[in-house]
């Protein structure tokens, strides 16, 4: 299993609006993804306007190809992209240790 971890930055005052729109993006397009494995959005406690998006893929290339090389890639980024104050940094992680 592949862990993409992606930071987002908001604009002020759009965390209802971004959340909303982030719950549509994951539940109708990226969740519809081959490879799809499940997603946990975290919300900053000390910046507001930070939120950390972890999405479960099967593999690397279920991501990087599959997705983001789909027409669903662009329909995701209509949904969320509006509210980013600055680009997502994406990057891609190998599970190592897990706790029982």
């Amino acid at each position: 299993m592949i862990l993409e971890l992606a930071d987002f930055s908001i604009q002020p005052g759009q965390n209802a609006a971004f959340e909303a729109a982030m719950t549509l993006g994951l539940t109708t397009v990226i969740a519809q993804a081959k490879g799809f494995e499940g997603y946990k959005l975290n919300h900053g406690i000390e910046n507001p306007n930070r939120y950390v998006l972890q999405i479960f893929w099967t593999t690397l290339e279920d991501h990087t190809v599959g997705f983001r090389g789909s027409p669903a890639f662009a329909q995701w980024r209509a949904i969320v992209g509006p509210f980013f104050a600055t680009p997502p940094v994406v990057e891609h992680f190998n599970l190592v240790i897990k706790s029982e």
